[in-house]
């Protein structure tokens, strides 16, 4: 009996040991990484190796977004266009971007009829669908999408849509304007009759997710020096694009009109953020002046609040020139009957000749 009970137990003991490794390959499926789980993995890579500035906080205290127009033909921006046709590892911005959204390294967002970018998961661009609506040639190679340097319309990108968020970061206590979007427009259409031609708007990249990229696309900024001692993400951190203001982010969403009346309206929130910046730091004498006054007013009324500020304003110089020319004149005629005095004192009091004869 004895011998069958421990027989039975080392039959379980085997059959338990045998079952073992069965059971951990069981539990530990095969690991498979997705497309898009290695272009996260290279970012993550590629950001290690090429650090950039920190993102904006989400919790500053001011903020305000605006989106410009840049003309990649004006002298400034000329660096995010030129080479148009790549030249080695020389290429402009377009091509580049193009060339990461092809290969799903970074992720492309729909331009919509409204101008405002969107970057939820519902409004991610489908690349073949990009390239058949805007009719770029491209070939199916082994399931991937295949574009011939040649038929990239990196010639026909001769503008950007970006967008700026101004901040005041309150723990830096430090004012920044910094490119949180970027879009390409193709322009179509133009002829050699004086057809101008018609933007279309590509699509819409987060910058934070091609920033790291950016870092290693060298740039030429001079046309005295021809070292790349530049790259794209250097360009846009120091905010050395120039582009008009095309629209900005309002309650009404509305777009800024194309006449004299945008025009106006561009120079005027330009002037605003510029006002916003120097405001931080310091505030006018007069204006200090005059609000300090209104504050010790207090309850008084607007007529004699006004008054004092009118005083407060205008210096005290005219009645002190006036009292200055008064002394003058005074000082003038006491020199003239002082200078006079002497003159009739020595006439008095000079000897007299004498005409007496003397006694023989």
């Amino acid at each position: 009996m004895n011998r069958i009970l421990t027989l039975t137990i080392a039959l379980v003991l085997t059959a338990a040991a045998a079952a073992q490794p069965a059971r951990r390959r069981a539990v530990q499926p095969v690991q498979t990484q997705t497309p898009t789980a290695q272009a996260e993995r290279r970012s993550d890579r590629a950001a290690l190796m090429f650090p950039t500035s920190a993102s904006m906080p989400e919790d500053v205290v001011w903020r305000r977004d605006i989106y410009r127009q840049l003309d990649l033909t004006q002298d400034a921006n000329a660096p995010l266009y030129y080479p148009v046709t790549p030249s080695g590892k020389n290429q402009n911005l377009f091509t580049y971007l193009f060339r990461l959204v092809l290969s799903g390294r970074i992720t492309a967002y729909q331009y919509k009829l409204d101008g405002n970018e969107s970057f939820e998961e519902a409004d991610k661009a489908e690349v073949k669908e990009l390239m058949e609506r805007y009719y770029i040639t491209y070939e199916e190679r082994d399931g991937r999408l295949v574009v011939e340097p040649s038929d990239i319309p990196s010639a026909e990108v001769t503008r950007f849509y970006i967008k700026e968020t101004s901040y005041f970061d309150q723990r830096s206590a430090t004012y920044k304007a910094r490119v949180t979007a970027l879009c390409p427009v193709l322009m179509s259409g133009a002829d050699e009759f004086g057809t101008e031609a018609t933007p279309y708007p590509l699509f819409w990249v987060k910058y934070d997710d091609v920033a790291t990229y950016l870092s290693r696309l060298p740039l030429m900024a001079s046309n005295l020096n021809n070292v790349t001692n530049m790259t794209a993400d250097d360009y846009f951190t120091l905010n050395r694009y120039q582009g008009k203001i095309y629209k900005t982010n309002n309650m009404q969403g509305r777009v800024l009109p194309k006449d004299s009346t945008g025009v106006a309206e561009q120079q005027r929130i330009e002037q605003q953020l510029h006002d916003f910046e120097q405001g931080i730091w310091h505030q006018p004498a007069v204006q200090q002046a005059v609000a300090d006054n209104a504050t010790a007013q207090g309850s008084g009324s607007t007529v004699a609040a006004d008054s004092t500020q009118a005083a407060s304003v205008q210096p005290a110089r005219p009645a002190k020139a006036k009292k200055t020319k008064e002394n003058n004149r005074r000082a003038a005629s006491s020199a003239a009957a002082a200078s006079s005095k002497p003159q009739r004192a020595s006439s008095s009091s000079a000897p007299r000749a004498s005409a007496r004869r003397q006694r023989r």
